[in-house]
């Protein structure tokens, strides 16, 4: 009954400043616990939810908003057609381990495609209106425009991706050199010698970092890089397709396929049916993201496994963060973080 009778000195709903004095704490500890950001210790988090519990206390969401400049919004902006974010798992698994983080956090998430210059002109706007506190930007090519409009609003972002080796913005990838490296290291041991690979579009540093890895892997096993084994795809199906149709040509002798995405790589599985090849008895085949994809292919697909949702989550708890330090965007900047996560080989019967 004692706490029930602490609740509140002013006889009223209990106020932030009162939890942080039960706490502790400073009042803008106790906002950075209540909207889930990171940057709280456990220890520090326990006692604000203990003084929360003891008083009663339940945010005034639009208050807080308001007060703060705050829309308690978050924007998951996917430059892409919606068609290749349906079509491709990587985008469903990024999604999913987006919305399960901010499910413990107040906070909305808005979908927004941007996929031609109509929509990014809109989204401008939209951005430029503060309309959400932060933004994920999943799929962004080296040449977007994008993360510099934001850098130039002052909008909190996280890229899914670096667009470089020098990325301003803060950022989470998976270690696709170290993932492609592990790819063709696999054929190589496997007695594989004629490797070719199917590359994502080159204007996305992933697909870079993977054909870097690609060719790494065979100097480091001695062997040359053949230019004709290297042929460029989209992370589409149909880009899959063509580029096997274009290593055949070039290379009958082909023995391996490391493709740059499991999309990828089953579109080069139905143009290596259609040509008698057998998979993997004279063609190995090998893919990148361990999607639902690679386990449904016949056979089974080889991939590298990269921990998409798991980057989904890092991305939230980055963007969180982002927002909750509330000093000048400049100051910021200089402590961005970029993630690289570690991918993993699962070895299935295309190898």
């Amino acid at each position: 009954m004692a706490a029930h009778g602490a609740r509140s000195r002013s006889g009223g709903r209990p106020t932030l400043e009162e939890v942080a004095a039960r706490a502790g704490v400073g009042r803008g500890t106790v906002s950075r616990v209540i909207n889930g950001s990171p940057r709280v210790s456990e220890a520090t988090r326990t006692a604000v939810e203990a003084a929360v519990a003891e008083l009663g206390y339940v945010p005034n969401t639009a208050a807080r908003a308001l007060a703060a400049n705050r829309t308690d919004a978050i924007a998951l902006v996917v430059p892409e057609p919606e068609t290749r974010f349906f079509a491709e798992p990587y985008f469903s698994d990024v999604l999913r381990g987006v919305g399960a983080e901010l499910g413990e956090t107040e906070m909305q998430l808005l979908l927004i495609f941007a996929g031609n210059d109509r929509r990014r002109q809109r989204l401008a706007q939209y951005l430029a209106a503060h309309r959400v506190d932060g933004v994920l930007l999943v799929s962004v090519h080296a040449d977007d425009p994008l993360p510099d409009l934001l850098a130039q609003l002052e909008i909190p972002a996280v890229i899914s991706g670096r667009r470089s080796a020098d990325e301003a913005l803060p950022s989470v990838d998976s270690d696709n050199f170290a993932g492609a490296h592990s790819a063709v290291e696999h054929l190589l041991g496997r007695g594989r010698t004629c490797i070719a690979t199917i590359t994502g579009r080159l204007d996305v540093y992933g697909a870079q970092r993977r054909l870097d890895g690609y060719r790494a892997a065979l100097t480091d096993a001695g062997r040359p890089v053949d230019e004709r084994l290297i042929a460029a795809g989209d992370f589409t199906e149909e880009g899959g397709r063509r580029a096997m149709s274009e290593l055949l040509e070039a290379c009958p002798g082909v023995d391996a396929v490391f493709a740059g995405s499991d999309v990828m790589a089953a579109g080069a599985r139905q143009v290596l049916r259609e040509a008698g090849r057998r998979i993997p008895d004279d063609v190995a085949l090998v893919g990148f993201d361990d999607s639902a994809i690679a386990r449904h292919m016949d056979p089974p697909l080889t991939s590298v496994r990269q921990p998409i949702e798991e980057m989904g989550r890092a991305m939230i708890d980055l963007l969180l963060a982002e927002i909750a330090d509330d000093r000048p965007a400049s100051a910021r900047r200089l402590e961005h973080r970029q993630l690289v996560l570690p991918t993993e080989l699962v070895e299935r019967a295309s190898s």
